[in-house]
């Protein structure tokens, strides 16, 4: 039986005066102080306030002084927290060993001499370790033939439930106690979305906001925790958001000779973590400060540097251009300009002034802002054989 207007308006009115109890009763007093003082003529409400004795006085201030902060407590941002986190934990026998990765590109038909070389040598420099992990698919010498809807749900399945039941262990947090869910994956979005598995596996409520992106690339975990901060801070205090990030590799296997396309086939591992954001500070592990991502999808060179298509042959692949480095080193440091002044101490912004008038009032070269920005940062280099 659906509701009426009239229900819905008394719900929406009951929920809201509710949830601003305090800025409720808060307005309502100072509307009626302004209602009393406009039908009081003037000189009786000089006589009035000179009546009030000094700790009446103190009341008024005291009144008007509670009422503004109520208001700037009610209506600022709330603050989100991270309660706990968990990343993927392969089983044992997903794992690939540099040797056994290299002889099984070795047996690959597909590959030319040429392109075993490079993904051998790319393989030794890659600073990739002896636990890393594959999914089924990438065991077998014809890969391509595994490499379906069904098996890629698999390791969907495998590596998001497993990172959410080790949160939920860890935090004892009950799943139909979540409030919102949101996922990212950016080679694969099957249908019923991963929200909606994850939903499915836990008997989530039915009122829980699900959102899965896709094709957002590497800063799709950053994208991810934004949204999930915004639906919060629209939310009652105290909600719960699910953050989901990972990469299925099943669906994207590569077969080709590019050498630019061959790079995630060699790099690319399982992995997956899942994240409990609350507005509540109990049990919370760390506070949401800032959230900084610059777009840069309006430059060519930035956005062709990862790039999904076709080569000459027909394979499906992830093109990683040689601008990429170049192109991430100048997005860090746009990042690093606008997060520098949220996050340094007053006397490193001390030094940055008088790096910049030095700069330009004698026209100095040395800058001391660049000891701040290395004092947060660690330098990379990177020497990739691409």
């Amino acid at each position: 039986m659906s509701s009426s207007p009239i229900q819905k308006c008394l719900k929406i009115v009951y929920t809201k005066t509710v949830d601003n109890f305090l800025l409720v009763v808060s307005m309502s007093l100072t509307v009626a102080a302004i209602v009393v003082m406009a039908r009081s003529n003037p000189n009786g409400l000089t006589d009035r306030i000179q009546a009030l004795n000094h700790s009446h006085h103190i009341l008024l201030i005291g009144l008007f002084l509670a009422t503004a902060v109520t208001v700037y407590i009610l209506q600022r941002p709330r603050t989100v927290y991270l309660v706990d986190y968990a990343c993927f934990r392969p089983p044992y026998n997903y794992r690939v060993p540099s040797a056994s990765f290299a002889e099984h590109v070795r047996q690959v038909s597909q590959f030319s001499e040429r392109s075993v070389r490079f993904l051998t040598r790319l393989l030794e420099r890659s600073g990739l370790g002896e636990e890393t992990s594959l999914p089924p698919m990438g065991f077998y010498i014809e890969g391509y033939k595994y490499s379906t809807l069904e098996a890629a749900r698999k390791e969907v399945e495998l590596v998001i439930f497993s990172a959410i039941d080790d949160l939920f262990a860890k935090t004892g947090i009950d799943p139909t106690t979540i409030d919102a869910v949101v996922v990212n994956c950016s080679g694969f979005s099957p249908a019923p979305s991963m929200a909606d598995m994850i939903a499915s596996k836990y008997k989530m409520r039915s009122d829980i906001r699900s959102i899965h992106l896709s094709g957002m690339g590497c800063s799709a975990g950053l994208i991810s925790i934004d949204l999930a901060k915004n639906l919060l801070q629209a939310m009652p205090q105290g909600a719960r958001a699910l953050v989901v990030s990972t990469e299925t590799l099943t669906p994207n296997y590569y077969l080709g000779n590019e050498r630019a396309m061959l790079l995630p086939y060699c790099l690319f591992r399982m992995g997956g973590a899942a994240v409990l954001l609350s507005t509540s500070p109990a049990k919370a592990r760390f506070r949401l400060k800032h959230i900084i991502r610059t777009l840069t999808a309006g430059d060519d060179r930035s956005y062709r540097c990862i790039f999904q298509e076709e080569d000459d042959k027909g394979n499906t692949g992830v093109n990683l251009s040689t601008d990429l480095i170049d192109v991430a080193s100048n997005t860090f440091k746009t990042n690093i300009t606008t997060v520098a002044p949220l996050i340094l101490p007053v006397s490193e912004k001390l030094l940055f002034a008088l790096s910049l008038a030095s700069g330009k009032l004698f026209k100095m070269r040395k800058k001391l802002y660049l000891a701040m920005i290395s004092s947060c940062c660690v330098s990379v280099k990177l020497n990739g054989p691409v």
